[in-house]
């Protein structure tokens, strides 16, 4: 007789928990069909300003470009370079940056969209503040085969955010040679 109460209290309890939990996954999933719209609005507000900052001019999407690496997720061109969107991973997870780059294969311009990177570390890179104003500048004029001073390279890594820097470098890399790539 015990066992019997045993089981039908399990039973209770998880028939509670399950219920509990799709009422939340129902709840997630409204909140998601309200913001989506939103966000995405958003992210293309901020995936222009980014093209208009690092192409002056702005520029046109590239239909069906695909690249080895898999860091270019859009190219933008136009008659003066290209915009090209990558997205290499950070310390902390994925940078969407976008990368202007001239039709000799010199960077133009750094602008990062989006990031999850430690704030007053890997942030700095994003930041408007001199020091994220200085990383980013160091790129410009510079052509590929960058890489951080601890690596034998040129660009000075942001300090305590050499992943996040490394970062960046890889995606300034997969930027100018994905131009190299569209001639």
């Amino acid at each position: 007789m015990r066992k019997q109460n045993t089981a039908l209290y399990i039973l209770k309890l998880a028939l509670t928990l399950l219920v509990i939990t799709a009422a939340v996954a129902a709840a997630l999933a409204g909140v998601n069909a309200l913001t989506a719209p939103r966000i995405a609005a958003i992210t293309e507000q901020k995936t222009k300003a980014a093209i208009e900052k690092v192409l002056p001019g702005g520029g046109e999407m590239l239909e069906n470009y695909t690249d080895e690496t898999g860091l270019v997720t859009a190219v933008y061109a136009s008659e003066s370079g290209y915009a090209v969107q990558v997205a290499p991973s950070g310390f902390d997870g994925e940078i969407l940056m976008m990368v202007g780059v001239d039709k000799d294969g010199n960077v133009l311009g750094i602008d990062i969209i989006s990031h999850t990177e430690t704030a007053g570390l890997g942030a700095v890179a994003a930041a408007d503040s001199a020091k994220g104003e200085a990383f980013r500048s160091q790129f410009v004029g510079l052509g590929d085969g960058l890489a951080v001073e601890k690596d034998g390279g040129q660009i000075d890594s942001l300090t305590s955010a050499t992943i996040t820097s490394r970062a960046v470098v890889t995606g300034v890399n997969a930027a100018v040679e994905c131009v190299k790539n569209l001639g």
